[in-house]
């Protein structure tokens, strides 16, 4: 344990984030997604809901402000009656860490996994909201 670190964020956590450079991108996978078949590098955060990890993750990571989206979701399929609520929070977490209140881009379902693959790495969390998965892009501090 470190004083003023989450115990959200693990020892592999920390160390992915330290190695990440400036446009590398960050998945915070669901449940659902199938993260260790598309990640390069694959972090566990098992028992862990996506907003509180994505609001310690942003306490220390900078996100890319000059990228045009420093936030990409996954949209949801068409006909797919479900819906998103914890987007909201995504974005308000976001605003409160970042200083980023832009729309975060969303992305079609294979795009998405596509992009997935060239991530520096996954973290898969026990999110149990539906299209809860979220892209971050690095920036500098």
């Amino acid at each position: 344990m470190l004083k003023g670190i989450s115990n959200r964020i693990s020892p592999d956590l920390i160390k992915v984030l330290m190695e990440m450079g400036h446009g590398d991108e960050l998945v915070l996978a669901d449940g659902n997604f199938p993260a260790a078949s598309h990640a390069k590098r694959l972090v566990r955060c098992d028992g862990h809901a996506i907003p509180e990890l994505m609001a310690d993750i942003l306490s220390l990571l900078p996100v890319d402000a000059n990228a045009k989206h420093a936030f990409a979701l996954m949209k949801v399929d068409p006909g797919d009656p479900a819906e998103t609520p914890i987007w909201e929070q995504y974005r308000a977490i976001a605003a409160e860490h970042s200083g980023n209140d832009q729309p975060f881009e969303q992305m079609e379902r294979q795009a998405f996994y596509d992009r997935v693959k060239n991530a520096y790495a996954v973290v898969a969390t026990s999110e149990s909201a539906l299209y809860a998965n979220l892209i971050i892009r690095k920036g500098v501090i």
